[in-house]
């Protein structure tokens, strides 16, 4: 790749073997009509990949077949290299909705997970609460998500999904109903919760500007059925002044003009 803001011509930038892998998947509601064509990625172990794509593209439908909701009309999802089939412990999925339990407490929320997994009492409610820390919601443990902002809820999803310590994180355009100044906050914390755990993550936005902030390597889908039209690559993720250097624009403004061409 002779410029920063270019294509990428091969898109697995890591030399170990991805931890998730999409190949070859077709996914249909109807399966005379796919939503998806011939799709495939990689997510490797440490890395972040934002996906975007027009509305109606299929990009959540991409969400819900990595995580095993959902089996795909054609091609497998691999986890480590096992198949995945249906949902599992090691990938959570951040949704638009938050996803959190009204009549559920912020604490019984975040350690429902660890309740499952049969983590002791005493260590699920530790590892919350330093997680609702990490997070910056400390001392709503014991109210009701009703109680809280849309911003507040969000962070308490982002607790939840960290907390179990999974393989994979896959976030549904989870900032996409917050206002601008709460979205850039919750895009940092997001990030700083990354660079302490290194869990990898797919991120599915309409936002090139959240892309290019969290995205290692930014995946842009097109067409009708939708494909994995081109690649990004990203080298200054990770950098919170990233946001505010001349490589963020020079990216920006080359992932624009790719959109426009596309869409």
């Amino acid at each position: 790749m002779t410029e920063r803001n270019a294509p990428e011509t091969h898109p697995d930038i890591s030399a170990a073997p991805p931890l998730l892998e999409a190949r070859n998947l077709v996914l249909a509601h109807d399966p005379a009509h796919p939503v998806l064509q011939d799709v495939s990625l990689g997510l490797h172990p440490g890395q972040t990949l934002a996906v975007v794509g027009p509305s109606g593209c299929g990009k959540s439908t991409l969400l819900y077949a990595l995580s095993g909701l959902i089996r795909p009309l054609r091609g497998e999802v691999l986890l480590s290299g096992e198949p995945v089939q249906r949902p599992t412990q090691n990938i959570s999925i951040i949704l638009q909705d938050y996803g959190l339990l009204p009549w559920r407490t912020v604490l019984q929320n975040v350690t429902l997970g660890l309740k499952i997994q049969g983590v002791p009492r005493k260590e699920r409610w530790q590892r919350a609460l330093q997680q609702l820390a990490d997070v910056g919601i400390q001392g709503r443990e014991h109210d009701f998500p009703g109680a809280l902002s849309g911003g507040e809820q969000q962070r308490v999803a982002i607790a939840r999904a960290f907390v179990s310590r999974p393989s994979v994180l896959l976030m549904d355009e989870p900032f996409s109903s917050l206002d601008a100044l709460t979205r850039e906050k919750l895009q940092r914390i997001l990030l700083e919760t990354w660079q302490r755990n290194r869990t990898p993550y797919l991120l599915v936005t309409h936002s090139l500007e959240e892309a290019v902030f969290l995205g290692r390597r930014i995946l842009v889908l097109a067409g009708t059925p939708a494909r994995a039209a081109t690649w990004f690559d990203n080298p200054g993720f990770g950098s919170p002044s990233h946001r505010d250097s001349d490589e963020y624009f020079r990216l920006l403004r080359g992932l624009r003009r790719s959109v426009e061409s596309l869409w």
